[in-house]
């Protein structure tokens, strides 16, 4: 007696189906941290390096990767902003509205001036902006970050931050985290291609 074919014909059609919609569906970052609903950002209100302020509205309507340091950081703050330098137009092609913003966790010392010669060296268009401790800490914690302050007696104090790289949506939600790559020997770093792919990767999941 010969079998009916129907359900393996229903079966390879659902497969199909399935392949079809898994195929077209975005995929996930491969590496950030990534929120789907996106965090809330606590309110916060600083100086941006043209002595404006900087507030949550600011950040709505683009796309904000935004790095916490200090002008005076020997390692991790020019290398990372020399790389996001390197990436700026791979960002900007994938979101027109997108911004890099510095923020200083050093108000003794990176004074509005300094701010802003210190960004334009890395790219004219990049932004900064700082405030004082008891504003930046609770900020800074709200996005998953730690910076410290190992001796501010000191002339030439050093401050610990974290290297990760925040991704704010236009509605000035916290989308994502990138991560350093930590190596014994190296300074700690974002991988930027990575970096990039991820970020296309959310902009087209946040169009779905």
């Amino acid at each position: 007696m010969v079998k009916p074919r129907y359900p393996l014909l229903f079966l390879l059609l659902f497969g199909g189906m399935m392949a079809a919609f898994y195929w077209i569906q975005p995929s996930r970052p491969e590496q950030a941290d990534y929120y789907p609903a996106g965090r809330d950002i606590n309110p916060f209100a600083f100086t941006d390096e043209d002595g404006q302020p900087f507030v949550p509205a600011s950040l709505l309507g683009q796309w904000t990767f935004l790095f916490v340091g200090y002008t005076f950081c020997p390692d991790i703050c020019p290398t990372t902003l020399a790389e996001l330098r390197s990436v700026y137009p791979a960002l900007k092609k994938i979101a027109p509205e997108s911004q890099v913003v510095f923020i200083s966790a050093d108000p003794q010392r990176d004074d509005v001036a300094r701010l802003k010669t210190y960004t334009a060296f890395f790219h004219p268009d990049f932004k900064a902006a700082t405030g004082s401790h008891d504003k930046l800490f609770p900020f800074v914690r709200n996005l998953g970050l730690i910076y410290s302050i190992a001796d501010q007696g000191e002339r030439d104090y050093l401050i610990d931050h974290s290297a990760s790289i925040v991704l704010i949506n236009p509605e000035g939600k916290l989308k994502a985290v990138f991560r350093p790559q930590m190596k014994e020997g190296q300074v700690p770093h974002v991988v930027m291609a990575t970096l990039v792919s991820d970020f296309a990767r959310i902009v087209r999941l946040e169009g779905e």
